[in-house]
């Protein structure tokens, strides 16, 4: 049985779920197989911010998708009429449908839907609104932009740029709502409400995000270096990160390619502190997505980790996972250290990085890293600085937010 108050998916007599679509639209590139690579190759995509004058703040790096063009990968959206959090998420799905080789006539035959995560929602419109109300009064906001603040519209833009007709869900689970996503929709395609679903997580660069992790001492003093003894925190960043779940038979059925098989995933919250983690939540988080997922902790053959970056974060994540793991913690890694921290799209890039591995045979790296924080303790293996050949069967990808929101997923090897 589960430990009280975690919320638990999976079961022996489950439909089989797996993933076959992949889009990423990331500070490191456009399209699964670009993505892939950069992560592969260590490639850093944080730099100066553009999209903001961020010369007041000491710290101005963040991870901005620089070379996005709307109108390049949507057919139906008007860039002008929606946000760029919503039009991240419609081209990275867009991506991830062509990826899947679906077309749209089978997406309404199947039911799918799209159920996105995102922590500031339509963050750049509102950084604009308020931008016009400082500067000449609350009259002169345009409405046209007002009519697009609303979060829902992030998963709104997915399901209308392919017009989907299935469930169609927003959740604002801050920086472990992909995971939360991907869970929701496994549970729709599990249980038959669905053979397809579209899921992941989107949020633009904006000033309230950066100026409120450099308030709290969180913000890297250059890049982000997890698992480092000198990290200094995170960088903020962008995207879209958008995954194809369908039912098995469903996926044979097409001769589909399949990335990966969803086995289980789990969410729990302490809500023991505003902001910093709870190793005893998050180990309890681990052990009941492995219970999902009917695995054991040494069948575990890496971790996509949550990795700010934070001394606190890496820290606690480290202990949850001993908590677990013993002395025998899988090689855990963090692409936020390339990507910077895309917030609501952190875990579904975590997905999608888990998913090019078990398709590749690699192991993400951790990247900026010179020296491992001794203080980890012994055996912790980051993977610093490239990726690294390995074979994979079983991967756990990690996501935590503020206030002790945590979803643990678990993919694996269809063989």
């Amino acid at each position: 049985m589960a430990e009280p108050g975690l919320s638990v998916a999976g079961a022996p007599e489950r439909r089989r779920v797996v993933i076959t679509g992949l889009g990423a639209v990331s500070p490191v590139g456009i399209g699964a197989d670009v993505f892939a690579a950069a992560v592969r190759a260590g490639t850093v995509g944080t730099k100066p911010i553009t999209s903001f004058d961020a010369s007041a703040f000491p710290r101005r790096n963040a991870g901005e998708v620089l070379d996005f063009e709307p109108a390049d990968h949507l057919k139906r959206l008007d860039p002008g009429s929606w946000g760029r959090s919503g039009l991240l998420a419609a081209a990275a799905a867009r991506l991830a449908v062509a990826d899947a080789g679906i077309d749209e006539g089978q997406l309404e035959l199947a039911r799918a839907g799209a159920i996105m995560g995102t922590t500031s929602g339509e963050s750049a419109v509102i950084q604009e609104l308020a931008e016009q109300w400082v500067a000449d009064g609350l009259h002169t906001i345009d409405g046209r932009l007002a009519g697009q603040t609303p979060a829902s519209r992030i998963a709104n833009a997915v399901s209308t740029e392919l017009r989907l007709s299935g469930e169609t869900q927003t959740i604002p689970t801050a920086c472990s709502a992909s995971n939360y996503a991907l869970g929701y929709a496994y549970d729709l395609v599990r249980s038959g409400e669905a053979e397809v679903m579209l899921a992941g997580g989107a949020d633009a660069v904006n000033r309230l995000t950066h100026a409120g992790f450099y308030a709290l001492g969180a913000m890297a003093e250059d890049v982000p270096r997890p698992f480092a003894a000198d990290r200094t925190g995170i960088v903020t960043g962008e995207g879209g990160a958008v995954l194809v779940l369908e039912t098995y038979e469903h996926a044979v059925g097409r001769g589909a390619r399949i990335y990966a098989e969803v086995l289980g995933y789990a969410a729990n919250c302490d809500a023991s502190h505003m902001v910093h983690p709870d190793n005893t939540s998050i180990a309890a988080c681990i052990r009941a997505a492995h219970e999902a997922a009917g695995v054991r902790p040494e069948q575990i053959d890496y971790i996509c980790a949550h990795g700010t970056g934070t001394p606190t974060n890496d820290a606690t994540e480290v202990a949850a996972a001993r908590e677990v793991f013993g002395e025998r913690i899988p090689p855990i890694s963090s692409i936020k250290s390339m990507l910077g921290h895309t917030m609501g799209a952190a875990s579904g890039f975590g997905a999608i990085a888990c998913c090019k591995a078990l398709e590749q045979d690699f192991l993400p790296p951790t990247a900026n890293i010179t020296e491992p924080d001794p203080e980890l303790g012994e055996g912790v293996d980051p993977v610093a600085g490239v990726g690294r050949a390995a074979r994979l069967d079983i991967v756990q990808n990690h996501g935590f937010a503020f206030g002790g929101n945590n979803v643990i997923t678990i993919l694996g090897r269809v063989s």
